[in-house]
This record gives structure tokens, sequence and C-alpha cells, in this order.
């Protein structure tokens, strides 16, 4: 009889301890990614490179890189019910930061030899903060955001009770954000430079001829108003820097597909709806920008609701 008793509490405890259905959040590290960049020195400058412009060498671009674990967070629905096999969905959300400059002429209507082009002191040097579209950043430091959408079929060991190991594997659908590298800003500064520097030196011819036009007055160098070159300057830097940002905020996620395999348990208390979980995830295929070295490894570790 009390054999009976212990029999049916073991099946009674294995089947509340496992749900219908779960829904769960996780922190997910991911492992081994980096991002090639300039090397690092104390101006930036000297690792800079040109970007495509009229007149080579007025603006200059320098990023970095990054090595370190990406960070991330991610959200996952499962399914127990099913014979056999579960299924889980999950999206997840991984990020590494890196710094980048931009390297202004401060002169824009001068012509620069070969030696005034590789003279940091003819530039101005701007750390640029962009908002990235189709992310949850705000305006900050350049990111590499890495976001993926997993379709997961997994094969649970169901005799253990209130632990449930699993193996699977399923597709990844990958969204991947750009690099603010050489040819990304070289689209939108050529343009822009160009444009403004017609514009600042038909301000500058205009002046010219005012004063030309009255001889008289051109004696007195008080009559003598050209525009201010740091302003002018200026001018330049922030259609520049507003023309970048408006760029990151709107360029397109790069999409791909691959997959990836999983190792993960469940935990669930019986009756109490919360259970733990944490996986391990080894991932193939999908884009990535050329300085992106994907690690291909993540990890899920989060708690849920299950029903």
């Amino acid at each position: 009889m009390n054999a009976k008793i212990l029999l049916a509490a073991g099946a009674l405890l294995a089947s509340q301890s496992f749900a219908i259905i779960g829904i769960g959040a996780h922190y997910t590290p991911n492992f081994g990614s980096k991002m090639t960049g300039f090397a690092e020195t104390p101006d930036r400058f000297g690792n800079s490179v040109s970007v495509n412009v009229t007149d080579a060498g007025k603006v200059k671009l320098w990023h970095g890189g990054f090595d370190e674990m990406m960070h991330g967070f991610g959200f996952k629905v499962w399914v127990d019910v099913l014979p056999i096999i579960d299924i889980e969905a999950t999206f997840n959300i991984q990020f590494g930061s890196y710094d980048a400059s931009l390297f202004v002429i401060k002169d824009p209507t001068a012509v620069l030899a070969g030696a005034a082009a590789a003279d940091l002191s003819a530039y101005q040097q701007i750390d640029l903060e962009v908002e990235l579209g189709g992310t949850p950043f705000g305006k900050a430091n350049p990111k590499f955001v890495q976001m993926n959408g997993d379709l997961s079929i997994t094969y649970p060991i169901t005799f253990i009770p209130i632990i449930r190991p699993y193996i699977g594997g399923g597709l990844t659908y990958y969204m991947n954000t750009f690099i603010l590298n050489q040819p990304f800003t070289s689209k939108v500064v050529g343009g822009t430079y160009n444009v403004v520097k017609a514009e600042l030196e038909a301000e500058m011819q205009n002046a010219i001829d005012g004063v030309m036009s009255n001889p008289a007055a051109a004696l007195d160098p008080n009559s003598i108003a050209l525009p201010d070159q740091n302003a002018m300057a200026q001018r330049l830097t922030d259609a520049l820097v507003e023309n970048i940002q408006d760029a990151a905020l709107e360029e397109g996620l790069k999409t791909s597909i691959g997959g990836h395999i999983l190792v993960g348990l469940r935990a669930k208390l019986p009756i109490i709806p919360i259970a733990a979980y944490a996986n391990f995830k080894y991932y193939f295929g999908g884009d990535f920008p050329e300085e992106i070295e994907p690690g291909r490894m993540a990890a899920e570790i989060g708690v849920g609701l299950a029903i």
C-alpha cells in the first residue's frame, strides 16, 4: 500500500513539474565575437583613412573594434505538451560598442598639398555618436547589434522530476546592423561635403565681389567682412555629422538565414507556475559585415511563467 502511494505521489510530482506552455525572459551573452578596427593611437589620425570626396584627404575616418564578450537579452516561448518533442521560439539581441571619429579639414576652402593633408593640425576631430535604425538603442557610441530569431525543436528527457534536460536544434533568422566604416561613410560624406563646400565658396566669392565692386570701401580694412573661417568649418562639420546620423537611423538591418544546435534544461517546482531555464547554443550560417568575426556561441539564462 505504501509503495502504491509513493508511486502515485511521484507520478503526480512529475506531471505537475512541467507546463503546457511557458514564456520567459533571459540574459544572453555571446562568446568569442570580435570586430576588427584601426589600431588605436592617442590622436587616431595616424590610422584614419580618407573617404571619397572631391578633394582627397579633406575628410578622414577612424573606427575602433572590440573583442570582449557581447552582452544581450532575449525572450522565449516554449510548448511542453507535444508528444516526444517540445518546441521553443526565441528572440535574442546582443551588442558590442566601438568608437568612431571623423577628421574634417578646418578650412573647407583651402587646397591641401600632400604634406598638409597629413598634418593633424589642419583637421578637427569629431567623435561620432549615432542612433541605429531597427534597434532599441538611442544616440550613443556606435554599436554592432546582432539580433536573431530561433525556432527550435527539442527532445526532452522526461523521467527526471522537476528538472527537464533536452537537446535540439533548428532555424535561425539573423538581423545585423552595419558598421560605421569607409564604404558607409563615403556614401554620406562625399555628397554632403561637396554641397556645403560649394555653398561656402559661393558665400566667400560674393563677399569678395562686394568688396571689389566698391573700390573706395575696399581701401578701408574695417569695411571688409569676409565669412568667418571657423564658422564655415563648423557649418561643414555640423552638416556631415547630421547627415551621418540621419543615414545611420535610416539604414536597414541586414537579414540572413542560418541554424543552431542547443543543449539545455528547464527546472520547475510542482504547482508553482515559475520555471528557470538555461541553454547553450552553437550557431552556423548567416551573413555578417566583413569587420565582424562571429563567435557562434551563446548562452541563455532566464526565468519565466509556466502555465
